[in-house]
């Protein structure tokens, strides 16, 4: 009896030693971006589909989010209605697998905001193209957050209503003689942000706050000698260093000096494909943030597939420069039949943040 007391005081010991030199996990805060594609042709359709329950891209959309488990989730191309009703439907069917967000975030977007003047210089008034982003209905292709922390959106820098003409260095397209493209009344009135530009503060704990710098940027194609998408494609992405660096007006709030993440779209790979890739590149290199470079085995750090073999990286996560990053992935199918290639062209993005 004694012997075997001994050995247990033994073995106690040998436990106590292992807990106390082996390090605790640090917990950590999984944030996501994810173009879902999820517009429809009218308003009100997503979210009959989503009600419905019985359509395939959303629920491999679900499913795909439902597998990564992100703590926020950033999403682009999804309608936005009035009340927000497609996005709490959406976040139903969530919870429903396993998923939940109790806080939500939307605004209406710049797509499909109309416009009375011809803002694409097709000499034709009242088309997609004449809204402040293009989009035939209001709230067409939209930005959404969904979060398991509290969204702080009375404390939101919203950038999406700032013209373009006004941000310093803009480059405005312009006809071959120089004149203003499509008008100087046109350009008057052209916002720069296609989607929406956000600096939305999360409140991680009562003291803690993460800023996401949010946007979706259009594809720099589908114009003309002018370079409209081109031009406007970089200036949205350099918004972001112009924020950061404080050269915007008082009453967009200061930018974050610490703990903030750029999420979205942006429409542009720093190595291949159209558009003024040294802009993405610069951003990249910014000294005020990182790039954790989120990838998959099969396709590198890239992030979506136009098919025919055009994959691209255009979506990006970029925490500043103090926080910690544990990890980094893109959901990359393995298969057609994988809900990720299902879901959308575009692929979930993730990255781990230490919560120190």
């Amino acid at each position: 009896m004694p012997l075997l007391f001994a050995f247990a005081l033994l073995a106690f010991a040998l436990l106590a030693f292992v807990i106390q030199s082996t390090p605790l996990q640090a917990q950590t805060l999984r944030i996501a971006t994810f173009n879902t594609e999820l517009s429809r042709k009218g308003p009100g359709l997503l979210l009959r589909d989503i009600e419905r329950d019985n359509d395939a891209q959303i629920q491999a959309v679900v499913a795909v989010i439902s597998q990564n488990q992100p703590d926020i989730l950033v999403l682009q191309g999804i309608d936005w209605d009035h009340d927000s009703r497609a996005l709490k439907a959406l976040e139903q069917r969530l919870a429903a697998a396993g998923s939940p967000f109790p806080h939500l975030f939307a605004r209406q977007p710049n797509t499909g905001l109309a416009t009375e003047l011809d803002l694409d210089g097709d000499q034709r008034l009242g088309g997609s193209g004449d809204s402040q982003g293009y989009g035939d209905y209001t709230g067409r292709s939209g930005m959404a957050v969904l979060s398991r922390y509290p969204i702080m959106a009375d404390e939101i820098s919203d950038l999406s209503g700032l013209l373009w003409r006004d941000i310093p260095g803009a480059t405005l397209p312009r006809h071959p003689d120089g004149s203003p493209f499509p008008t100087p009344q046109a350009q008057a009135v052209q916002r720069l942000s296609t989607t929406a530009h956000w600096a939305l503060p999360v409140a991680l704990t009562d003291d803690r706050r993460l800023t996401l710098l949010v946007f979706k940027a259009p594809p720099p194609l589908f114009d003309g000698a002018e370079d409209r998408n081109g031009v406007r494609n970089a200036d949205e992405i350099r918004l972001w260093q112009v924020f950061l660096a404080g050269q915007l007006p008082k009453e967009i709030g200061p930018p974050p000096s610490s703990r903030f993440l750029i999420a979205g779209g942006a429409h542009l790979d720093p190595d291949k494909g159209a558009g003024h890739r040294q802009v993405i590149a610069n951003l990249l290199q910014d000294p005020r943030l990182q790039d954790p470079r989120p990838g998959s085995a099969l396709a590198g750090t890239d992030t979506v597939d136009w098919g025919e073999d055009r994959r691209m990286r255009v979506d990006y996560l970029l925490p500043s420069r103090d926080l910690q990053v544990v990890a980094a992935g893109v959901d990359w199918p393995d298969s057609a039949e994988a809900a990720a290639a299902k879901a959308s062209r575009h692929r979930l993005v993730w990255v781990d943040i230490a919560l120190d």
